[in-house]
């Protein structure tokens, strides 16, 4: 699948899980600010993907399990070195250029954009064929 295609079904998908027109769905749009995504809609979402797809996705693996909570990783209120760079290991799919310029825990949600999903998908649908 090229991503164009994989966009077009991540498409579906969202429109689908979020109740959102074809048409909000746009490679920079947020999850959450853009889409109304709350956090069960993120399972919802992962589970929705794997049909879709055709593969399964961990724990944690599209979106990081309580990093916020380790003081290792978040300190008064902005993402440590040590937590950017755990959360760009398990993120790879994600593009963190903006948000290490400021990295405020508050803005960590606009990392998770409909382009992510579809480097997320790429990535995985890459692994699968290797």
């Amino acid at each position: 699948m090229n991503r164009d295609e994989i966009f077009s079904k991540i498409q579906e998908v969202l429109v689908d899980a979020l109740g959102v027109d074809d048409d909000e769905v746009t490679p920079e749009a947020v999850l959450t600010a853009d889409l109304g995504a709350e956090s069960i809609d993120f399972l919802d979402i992962s589970f929705k993907l794997e049909q879709a797809f055709g593969f399964k996705i961990a724990q944690g693996e599209l979106f990081p399990d309580n990093a916020a909570q380790n003081p290792d990783y978040v300190k008064d209120g902005l993402v440590t070195d040590k937590g950017l760079a755990e959360l760009k290991d398990k993120m790879p799919h994600v593009d963190f250029a903006g948000f290490e310029a400021d990295p405020q825990l508050s803005k960590i949600g606009k990392l998770f954009t409909v382009n992510a999903l579809v480097s997320f998908v790429e990535n995985k649908l890459q692994t699968a064929n290797a």
